[in-house]
């Protein structure tokens, strides 16, 4: 064998018309081209939410954080104000994007029927 194993099993795959038949879209010819998505995503709809939902608690989370920061601190606390917002709005943002990929996870298992991805 000239091109080692890999080609011998890629010749042999492509001689049964396995390997390029179009089936997933990728000769070009851009028909059944909805293959390579996977069946069973959550809708773009849910994304968008998910993703709103980020900078929302982000903003919420920065207003809170400059709130409890503002109240504490008395004098000269421009960069503590400043520190504060920064803080709550990046712990409100990572803690509901979390719970976000944990909810676009139950939907797509959800839609699949249950069966899990190998």
């Amino acid at each position: 064998m000239v091109g080692g194993p890999s080609t011998a099993i890629r010749s042999h795959f492509v001689s049964q018309g396995t390997a390029d038949d179009g089936a997933n879209g990728a000769n070009g010819s851009g028909d059944r081209g909805d293959a390579l998505v996977p069946a069973g995503l959550p809708s773009r709809g849910a994304y968008v939410l998910a993703f709103l939902s980020v900078v929302v608690a982000g903003a919420f989370g920065g207003i809170i954080g400059y709130g409890l920061v503002d109240v504490g601190c008395s004098g000269d606390c421009g960069l503590a104000d400043v520190a504060g917002l920064a803080v709550g709005a990046i712990a409100a943002a990572v803690g509901v994007g979390i719970v976000a990929v944990l909810v676009l996870r139950a939907m797509a298992e959800w839609q699949r029927g249950g069966k899990r991805a190998r």
